[in-house]
C-alpha cells in the first residue's frame, strides 16, 4: 500500500471489523496443541497439525454448503462437530460424541496471536473496533475472557443467517454498526473473507501471516500487512511521523 493510500484510509475509516478465528485468535496452533495429546491417547500416529487442517477445511466446506443450500442456518458448533466426526472417520479413530463436542468446544478458549493485543489497544484510541465471526453468539461470549480484549461490539453471522462470505453477513454487519460500508476496514487472515467484504463495499486489510499470494481478483485488498503490529502502524501513523 502506498503512503497516499494509507493517508486516505486513515482519513476515511471510522471502524475496523475483524474476523475472529484465524485472524485474532491462533486457531491452527491452538487447536493443534489441544488435539495432539488427545490423538496420542487414541494411539493415532498421524500429524496433529494435519488433523487440524483436515478439520478446518472440512468445516469450511460444510459451512459453504450450508450457506449455498439456503435451507436455514446451521449453528457453527454443529458444523464443527460434523467436521470433526468426518475427520475421525477418515483417520480411522474411534471416538464418542462427547469427545467430538469437547474438541469443538475448545475453539471458544483459543488465545490471540502474540502481536494482537498491543495493536488493538493502539487502534482503539482512534477507531471503533468490532468482530464479525462465523461463530455462534454464545461461542463469542465464551471467547471474551480468552481473547483478553473488549471489542466495542461482537457480531455473529447468526444475525444474518448465513456464513461468511455470503453477502448478507457483511450487509447485516454495517447495518448493526450503523455505518456506511466505505467507512469500515474489514480485517482478515483469509482471502475469501476479504473478498466477500470488499464485494459489499467495505475496505479490506489482508493479514498475510503465511506469506502467501492473495490471488487475482477484482476485489483486491486495500492493505496487505504481515501482522497486527504492521496494521496498527499503517492505520495509526500520522503523516508527519510516517
Amino acid at each position: 500500500m502506498t503512503r497516499s493510500n494509507a493517508k486516505t484510509l486513515r482519513r476515511e475509516i471510522t471502524t475496523l471489523v475483524f474476523d475472529l478465528y484465524g485472524t485474532v485468535v491462533d486457531m491452527q496452533s491452538g487447536l493443534t496443541e489441544i488435539a495432539r495429546p488427545y490423538l496420542q491417547k487414541k494411539n493415532w500416529d498421524g500429524d496433529a497439525h494435519r488433523f487440524v487442517t483436515w478439520w478446518r477445511r472440512t468445516h469450511f466446506e460444510n459451512s459453504m454448503i450450508d450457506a449455498l443450500c439456503d435451507r436455514g442456518h446451521t449453528p457453527y458448533r454443529e458444523i464443527g462437530q460434523r467436521a470433526v466426526a468426518f475427520v475421525m472417520d477418515r483417520a480411522g479413530i474411534d471416538y464418542t460424541s462427547d469427545e467430538v463436542r469437547w474438541l469443538v468446544s475448545q475453539i471458544e478458549r483459543l488465545n490471540p496471536f502474540p502481536d494482537v493485543l498491543d495493536a488493538l489497544a493502539l487502534l482503539k484510541q482512534r477507531y471503533r473496533l468490532a468482530i464479525l465471526s462465523n461463530g455462534d453468539r454464545d461461542m463469542l461470549d465464551a471467547a471474551r475472557p480468552h481473547i483478553g480484549f473488549e471489542f466495542d461490539i461482537m457480531i455473529s453471522v447468526e444475525e444474518a443467517g448465513y456464513f461468511k462470505p455470503h453477502f448478507a453477513t457483511y450487509t447485516k454487519a454495517f447495518e448493526i454498526l450503523n455505518e456506511k460500508p466505505s467507512a469500515i476496514l474489514f480485517v482478515a487472515n483469509h482471502a475469501f473473507d476479504c473478498i466477500g467484504a470488499k464485494a459489499q463495499g467495505m475496505r479490506t486489510a489482508f493479514i498475510d501471516r503465511r506469506r502467501r499470494p492473495f490471488g487475482k481478483t477484482p476485489h483486491s485488498p486495500d492493505l496487505i500487512v504481515e501482522d497486527f503490529s504492521a496494521l496498527a502502524k499503517s492505520m495509526c501513523t500520522d503523516d508527519q511521523t510516517a
